[in-house]
């Protein structure tokens, strides 16, 4: 049985930002796009979090999505993608989004840094 729809995107509700070519309108479509950044997102507060989502000339040959987050601890990740279908695009910067996430985690992880890993022994 899969989880409802508030515990999968709640997070998402405090720290979604939109801009530049999505309304309040878009609101529940974008969420449920990005609900697949939850489990990346679930370790931080939402009050210390922002994620800016931005779309350049939408419904254009080549739409442009941008995923900003600002995330405790983390350099500003910064995301994009662009594509002539806007589904496609924002799937693909939330790919991008992850990795960035995980790449910096594993930066912060003593079996993965080096001078970490000093500091733990």
């Amino acid at each position: 049985m899969s989880e409802p729809q508030d515990a999968r995107t709640g997070i998402l509700d405090e720290v979604l930002h939109l801009s530049g070519g999505f309304s309040e309108a878009d609101r529940p479509w974008v969420r449920e796009a990005l609900s697949g950044l939850v489990p990346h997102l679930s370790r931080w507060d939402p009050e210390s979090m922002l994620l800016d989502v931005s779309v350049k000339h939408r419904d254009g040959k080549e739409q442009q999505v941008t995923l900003r987050a600002e995330l405790p601890g983390y350099p500003p990740l910064v995301a994009k993608a662009t594509e002539r279908n806007l589904e496609r695009a924002m799937a693909e910067a939330k790919r991008q989004l992850i990795q960035q996430i995980e790449d910096e985690k594993k930066k912060r992880e003593p079996k993965s840094n080096r001078l970490l890993r000093k500091k733990m022994t």
